[in-house]
């Protein structure tokens, strides 16, 4: 399994509108054309973070074939209002907020 963890800005206020627009997202078929297997978000004192979870190690190849899609220009045009760049001046794409894992551990079956 592949994941991507990305960080932003988000008021607390504006949880429930980043959910009810991921909700709408993930009730199409846009996940399985991603490969996502899970989304999680999370808020902490002003920080946002979007936890996906791919099948396949080519997660975020097939998050940047998605970005065409007009679904996903979408999704990112009305998470604008409530989603801000965690460092505006160096954010070019999701893949500018993106964090790098530098530990893990999963329990043996």
């Amino acid at each position: 399994m592949h994941s991507t963890l990305i960080v932003a800005r988000m008021a607390a206020a504006s949880s429930a509108d980043v959910a009810q627009l991921f909700s709408a997202f993930d009730a199409t078929e846009m996940p399985h054309l991603m490969g996502t297997r899970r989304r999680q978000l999370f808020s902490y004192r002003g920080l946002y973070f979007h936890l996906q979870d791919f099948d396949a190690p080519d997660g975020g190849e097939r998050i940047e074939q998605a970005k065409a899609d007009p679904r996903f220009v979408t999704i990112s045009e009305d998470l604008k209002p409530f989603i801000e760049a965690y460092d505006p001046a160096t954010w070019r794409s999701p893949a500018d907020a993106m964090a790098t894992r530098f530990y893990t551990w999963e329990a043996s079956a």
